[in-house]
């Protein structure tokens, strides 16, 4: 009697687990939608605005409200951390540029066709600039696949769409929010002149390899924290970093470039495609995996230093984290 007590008990208590569960996940998908909800209201509003107007009061909006979000915290400590001799006051002064980065970037999907009006014909009249145009019309024609690289800079977005203007087809792998509806949004955003685009999930890694062995290009962002990765430094600080660029190069052998985008004043911007990187390689001839992702992050850093308010410093880059066993 008492056996069946106790088993009776565990059942009603994993029936009262599983609908807490239940409970919780419908309550979360729920406060996602509201949210989702508003931004998308936001959004449709500003619509009705001419794209600078409206970028501007992004602007004005996100230097009052950013410094308010915990991120804002993750974000001075990075910047303690990678620039340590600066003082606090310039520290916020560079949060307060990437608040207005990241409300610009968000604001800018509703309005890429007004955006990207760059025409390789007359460069002049348009609004972007590219620096490395003629690099791209000669690899549109090069029949060997290529990786592109590129970090949370300006809008980034826009260099997938860059490419394809000069003809060259690129399968960008991207990282969609953790909130569903924002996320199908975004992505119904990005592939309306972006190209084919790979979520950053089980499978991803096949699906790039497959464009690779057909001989087409993949783009990749280097710049986010990887758990269980491999053991690099960023700004002279320990980090995890990714190895799946280091692995299909090695595997594909293909040459790599960097990209990046920057803002500029007057709503404008500038892409810069560079030139493809020395690929460092083992007494085997292989790759070296690990020399290679250090010297992408030493070219990220790089971009970054130039350009501090225009990297996402809320990213918990530095952040150390593994698998515990009973998650692998």
């Amino acid at each position: 009697m008492c056996l069946e007590k106790s088993y009776c008990g565990f059942l009603i208590e994993r029936k009262m687990a599983g609908k807490k569960l239940r409970f919780l996940a419908l309550t979360r998908n729920g406060i996602d939608w509201v949210k989702a909800k508003l931004i998308f209201g936001l959004l449709a509003v500003l619509r009705l605005l001419p794209p600078e107007s409206a970028l501007r009061f992004l602007s004005f909006v996100a230097r009052k409200i950013g410094p308010l979000f915990g991120r804002n915290k993750v974000a001075m400590n990075n910047l303690k951390l990678a620039m340590p001799d600066m003082a606090s006051h310039e520290h916020e002064a560079i949060a307060g540029d990437m608040w207005e980065n990241m409300a610009r970037l968000a604001g800018e999907y509703i309005f890429l066709d007004e955006l990207f009006d760059f025409d390789p014909a007359a460069p002049e009249k348009s609004r972007i600039e590219v620096e490395g145009a003629a690099l791209f019309e000669k690899l549109r024609f090069e029949q060997k696949p290529k990786i592109f690289f590129t970090a949370h800079m300006g809008n980034f977005e826009l260099l997938p769409i860059a490419a394809a203007t000069f003809g060259l087809n690129v399968t960008a792998l991207f990282r969609p929010p953790n909130n569903k509806y924002i996320a199908d949004r975004i992505l119904s955003a990005r592939q309306t002149r972006m190209g084919h685009l790979v979520p950053s999930k089980a499978g991803a890694s096949i699906t790039l390899a497959r464009v690779l062995e057909s001989g087409g290009n993949i783009g990749v962002l280097v710049d986010q924290k990887f758990i269980n990765g491999l053991k690099t430094t960023f700004f002279d600080q320990p980090c995890q970093t990714s190895p799946l660029l280091a692995k299909l190069a090695r595997q594909y052998d293909c040459d790599v470039y960097p990209a990046f985008c920057i803002r500029l004043p007057g709503g404008r911007f500038k892409l810069t495609l560079e030139d493809k990187i020395h690929i460092p390689r083992d007494d085997q001839g292989k790759i070296d995996q690990l020399v290679l992702m250090q010297s992408i992050n030493d070219r990220v850093e790089k971009w970054v230093r130039d350009h501090p308010g225009q990297w996402t410093w809320f990213h918990k880059r530095w952040q150390i984290q593994h698998f515990s066993k009973s998650a692998t």
